[in-house]
């Protein structure tokens, strides 16, 4: 896939030709002179292809909506070996899967200026202070090009915080990340800076080589309690995995706007999926994540079971303050090895089985990696 490199920009329409082998930060560094972006990853080294079929959150998701909103067409190999152009007109049903061997997207392109923000990193005295100013920020924040990334992390037997600021102009308005700022940090480089360079200011490659678990739960809203409990969660597997060759326990906390689904889709019936995933707009989620990374193949099993542990804790948790988690369809991006494929498209499977059955009746595409319809 990695011969698929192209980055065309198009002034007159507005949009961009992505080649599906591309990481982000290539495409934004090939974006960059144009004073242009796309809806894409947040942090370096997130594929093209994967990132835009399993949905896609992005930094301006707040206003632009889902990778998979700002996709206007791609470029399909059917299993028979034929290359079809897939649009909402042309092969909407295709369109509404976004499943297969894409080799290209066409997405929207928006103008883009300098931003403000970067990493600060804390230790663990200063993790409940965190903890408060994220809950702030979640309850009280409405300015669509504001973000954050509050990320949980249990290292080598110690305890802290890795979070990302974002803001979508040189400049923040007063008041949104002033909680965060005033705390003491470990380290701290935030300031104006390009979009590339934001992407590029959190090192994600430290677990690269390692043995990695995903797993993600729904959520409808960061509260104090639901906050605390990932927190402890945090403390509690940072422990018991470190004795397993456990090297890297994170829960990623990632609010949004509850608007982001009205980016895209029939804006009149949201319970009409315009998109796999997600199965319905009725109900905006943010993503969240928790990666664990070991060393050693004979804990395997430890460490995945850990994981789905962990992950019904907290949706447990969510439901029992009365969030409407409980039947919702998880991130397929975040999603851990095995989940039934019923948790993520819901609702929308059988009509994704509809269509592969009229694609792929010889289901070749069962031979390639991934969920299976």
């Amino acid at each position: 896939m990695k011969q698929f490199s192209e980055v065309a920009y198009n002034s007159e329409s507005q949009t961009v030709v992505i080649g599906a082998g591309l990481a982000w930060d290539e495409v934004y560094a090939a974006l960059a002179p144009y004073r242009v972006n796309v809806v894409g990853g947040r942090v370096q080294g997130v594929g093209v292809a994967g990132f835009l079929l399993g949905g896609g959150y992005s930094w301006l998701t707040n206003q632009r909506g889902l990778g998979v909103d700002n996709i206007v067409a791609y470029e399909l190999v059917k299993p028979t070996g034929e290359v079809v152009i897939v649009s909402k007109s042309a092969h909407p049903d295709l369109f509404f899967g976004l499943k297969g061997i894409v080799t290209r997207f066409v997405l929207k392109a928006f103008p883009q200026k300098e931003v403000w923000g970067g990493l600060i990193t804390f230790t663990s005295p200063q993790v409940p202070d965190v903890t408060s100013a994220t809950a702030n920020f979640c309850a009280t924040v409405v300015d669509p090009k504001a973000s954050i990334i509050t990320t949980y992390n249990y290292v080598l037997g110690k305890l802290g915080v890795a979070l990302i600021l974002f803001y979508d102009g040189p400049v923040p308005p007063p008041g949104i990340f002033d909680k965060f700022l005033a705390i003491p940090s470990f380290t701290k480089r935030v300031y104006k800076r390009e979009f590339l360079s934001l992407v590029m200011a959190t090192p994600v490659n430290v677990i690269r080589g390692q043995r990695i678990a995903f797993d993600t739960v729904p959520l409808a809203q960061y509260t104090p309690t639901l906050l605390d409990t990932i927190l402890n969660e945090t403390v509690f597997w940072g422990k018991h995995l470190n004795l397993k060759s456990g090297l890297v326990v994170s829960y990623d906390v990632e609010p949004f706007l509850p608007s982001i689904l009205l980016h895209g889709g029939n804006v009149s019936n949201l319970d009409l999926a315009t998109s796999a995933y997600p199965p319905s707009r009725a109900v905006s989620l943010s993503p969240f994540i928790i990666c664990y990374a070991w060393s050693f193949q004979v804990f395997d099993d430890f460490f995945h079971k850990a994981i789905k542990q962990s992950a019904a804790t907290i949706r447990r948790v969510a439901v029992e303050e009365g969030h409407n988690v409980a039947q919702q369809a998880v991130y397929p991006n975040y999603a851990v090895h095995g989940r039934p494929v019923e948790d993520l498209y819901g609702s929308n499977l059988p009509r994704l089985r509809r269509i592969r059955e009229q694609v792929d009746p010889e289901n070749v595409m069962r031979l390639a990696g991934g969920f299976k319809i």
